[in-house]
């Protein structure tokens, strides 16, 4: 059974529903702008035509699916089109739906959860530009631990950015969490290695660690990292259990660069795509799976503390394509 068959025979489950508001209601905005398209093109067409494909693919790339993405897409469509004798746009829909879910998935057991320590305390790096919602994501993922019974220390390690050791010590009160931060220390490493004496010192169950991402400087910024990952692992072996690239979904390709960019100066474990709900264009989360090759670990449908999801594949889908589905 193909997810379309299946998110179908869902959809009658109320509490599948439910549980899939957050998703419904963060993707409106690339729902009325994206499958709309998809529901005008299959009833404009009578048939399955070049032009039909055309005007599929522009749609595609306008849902920033990104071109690569999209004309893998496209090559399979075709072939399926073509194997199954299809002519009928409107049996595409399903389709449609199950190929780019196949795409995301590219046969791999996709792993969306955070890599827990199995003792001592579970070390979280965060990267990423400013202005992407860095400092917000660490402090609503802070907020989860905390309501999980977590003993939850920040480490304020970006000291280039000016206000941004205040700033995340500011969250730190606000959600009841340690903070360990100097606005006047100007060596990261040197204050990840206070924050993490102090977190196996007094037994902390997590640490969130924020960093700089200045790319504009990517040698400065690699040998930053590495000197931040080298004090983490003298402390912690196997730490950091992950590092999240945090990428604003609004700024499109753009993000995907910087994902690309990223993980040439560190070993990304997982991506945060925050304000999802702000963009028309949220086939980016497909496009970075694709083209990153790295999983999406959290997404950001609104600026409540629940509002930040462990990202989940089916109902992302789900709340794309709702109106198709029915």
């Amino acid at each position: 059974m193909g997810i379309f068959d299946r998110l179908k025979k869902s959809f009658k489950k109320e509490e599948v529903v439910e549980d899939a508001k957050l998703y419904d209601k963060g993707l409106t905005k690339t729902r009325d702008n994206f499958v709309s398209k998809l529901v005008n093109i299959t009833n404009k067409y009578s048939k399955i035509t070049e032009e039909f494909f055309m005007e599929l693919e522009e749609i595609l790339i306008m849902a920033d699916l990104g071109v690569n993405t999209v004309m893998k897409f496209m090559d399979r469509l075709r072939d399926r089109v073509k194997k199954e004798h299809i002519e009928d746009p409107s049996m595409l829909k399903e389709i449609i739906v199950d190929e780019l879910f196949i795409i995301y998935v590219n046969n791999e057991i996709i792993v969306n959860k955070i890599n827990y320590a199995k003792e001592g305390p579970t070390v979280i790096l965060f990267v990423g530009v400013n202005g992407v919602g860095k400092t917000t994501t660490i402090a609503k993922i802070a907020a989860k631990e905390i309501k999980k019974g977590k003993k939850v220390l920040m480490v304020g390690a970006d000291t280039f950015r000016a206000g941004a050791v205040k700033q995340l010590n500011e969250w730190a009160e606000k959600t009841g969490s340690t903070f360990v931060g100097d606005e006047k220390l100007k060596d990261p490493a040197s204050v990840v290695y206070d924050g993490l004496k102090k977190a196996k010192e007094e037994n902390f169950d997590i640490v969130l660690i924020d960093t700089a991402g200045r790319l504009q400087n990517k040698i400065n910024l690699m040998k930053e990292l590495e000197k931040i990952n080298k004090v983490i692992g003298n402390f912690i072996p196997d730490a950091p259990h992950e590092t999240l690239l945090v990428i604003d979904a609004t700024t499109g390709q753009n993000g995907i660069s910087q994902a690309k960019t990223f993980k040439e100066v560190t070993n990304i474990t997982g991506i945060v795509l925050t304000k999802l709900d702000g963009t028309a264009k949220g086939g980016i989360v497909l496009a970075i799976k694709d083209e990153v090759k790295i999983p999406v670990k959290y997404v950001g449908l609104g600026e409540k503390e629940e509002d930040l999801s462990v990202f989940d594949i089916e109902k992302y889908i789900y709340g794309l394509f709702k109106d198709m589905i029915k």
